[in-house]
């Protein structure tokens, strides 16, 4: 018998090497389970969300996706990357409970709008029009997010008439620096860790899902460009709606083809021809917004024969902090020309 290995003492700490072991591989397994079905929850209560409160129509521009809601002057949102439908309620409730009819439909490759072969802001712009005619509302203001911005400019340009008036909301928009014009070309504020976990997140909705609870704040500034210390300086209602949009990109696999689309456009967008459009502008940004839109916001707003621009110092891509005095100034200047 081997004193050292095969003593009672020795073979009772084996056994409660052993017992650790397997309580810990029990723990992990469990653990495991609860965040697997945390995540079940949560992409299942977004499956269920999308779902509701839109509708499919065939129109001359193909299937479009949208939802019609509220009373009033027409208004057509157009949402940014990474959303739908959805999005464009979101950013658009105060302005139903104000008075506007929103018609917010998910752009091409988002959600249940397929993507055509021609997927540019010009064809986009035209499916607008195409909805609207559906639709039968012959006029209506358009409310452009984000990269829904070139599409809402474009329907500003090929359709005047029928554009009373036109909102950009920290919009992707033509550079202003010299080099920047000379390459016709974006700023480049699109940061490594944000184009990695945007591969992360094309690949899977658990993956996206993840990150955020894991990393608020790289969810924050990488995904939503807004810096998290203007988060988390911001009220409790202002940091509850940067986390619902958030929430809100769920699930991101329905979205993947849009988004792979706006990061084909966005990049390279050239100029255009911002001194034809007719429409009443105003156009909002912010100066931190870590996609580096404020920029372009300005040299739009500037080159716009009948625009306004309203710059803030603060409040990221999200404007939070912001929101409610950008509805404030939104909601008179529609409640002017929308009609």
């Amino acid at each position: 018998m081997n004193a050292v290995t095969d003593s009672p003492r020795a073979m009772v700490s084996i056994s409660a090497g052993r017992a650790i072991t397997i309580f810990a591989g029990f723990l992990v397994a469990g653990l495991i389970a609860l965040v697997y079905a945390n995540y079940q929850r949560d992409i299942q209560q977004a499956r269920r969300r999308i779902s509701l409160g839109s509708q499919m129509v065939v129109t001359a521009c193909g299937q479009i996706e949208y939802a019609d809601t509220g009373n009033g002057p027409p208004l057509l949102v157009v949402h940014g990357a990474g959303g739908g439908f959805d999005q464009g309620l979101d950013f658009a409730k105060p302005l139903v409970q104000g008075g506007f009819r929103v018609i917010a439909m998910s752009r091409f490759g988002s959600l249940r709008t397929p993507l055509p072969a021609d997927a540019s802001p010009a064809a986009q712009a035209d499916a607008f029009a195409c909805l609207l005619d559906t639709l039968e509302i012959r006029r209506a203001a358009v409310f452009g997010l984000s990269a829904g911005a070139p599409s809402a400019m474009q329907f500003a340009l090929r359709h005047p008439e029928r554009t009373a008036a036109l909102v950009l909301l920290v919009p992707a928009a033509y550079p202003t620096s010299q080099e920047q014009r000379a390459e016709g070309a974006m700023p480049k504020q699109t940061s490594a860790l944000t184009k990695f976990l945007f591969d992360i997140a094309l690949k899977s909705d658990f993956l996206f899902w993840a990150v955020p609870r894991l990393a608020p704040k790289v969810a924050f500034e990488a995904l939503l460009a807004t810096p998290a210390e203007v988060v988390e300086k911001a009220s409790a209602n202002e940091r509850s709606r940067a986390t619902e949009v958030l929430d809100h990109l769920l699930p991101f696999s329905q979205r993947r083809l849009g988004i792979l689309n706006d990061a084909s456009i966005t990049p390279s967008l050239p100029r255009y021809e911002l001194e034809q459009i007719e429409a009443p502008t105003l156009i909002l940004g912010t100066a931190d917004d870590l996609y580096g839109t404020h920029e372009g916001a300005s040299y739009s707003a500037a080159h716009i024969p009948h625009a306004r621009f309203i710059g803030y110092a603060s409040g990221g891509h999200l404007l939070v902090g912001r929101y409610e005095a950008a509805i404030a100034e939104i909601m008179p200047f529609l409640g002017v020309y929308a009609q």
